[in-house]
């Protein structure tokens, strides 16, 4: 998975650029597609190929705000009050 994200990463850079190239030499409509297609790809398939990757086999509890995790900071800063005197 991390290969297949980091060719489509490197594929979209190119991709832009190449259009890029194209609006400088003067194929306006030719490098607009282009760019434009980059740029759909980079939203619609490598973001959610990403954050798949990144999220897969975690918990969201841990990251959520719950009556648990406020006790825990609770305690963690009453903790600390007492580590720095």
């Amino acid at each position: 998975m991390k290969y297949v994200i980091r060719i489509l990463f490197v594929s979209i850079i190119a991709l832009v650029c190449v259009g890029y190239y194209f609006k400088n030499s003067g194929n306006h409509a030719k490098g607009d597609i282009l760019v434009g297609t980059g740029i759909l790809i980079a939203s619609f398939v490598l973001m959610p190929i990403f954050i798949y990757h990144r999220w897969k086999n975690k918990k969201v509890s841990d990251y959520m705000l719950t009556e648990e995790n406020i006790k825990k900071m609770r305690e963690y800063k009453t903790n600390n009050k007492e580590a720095k005197r």
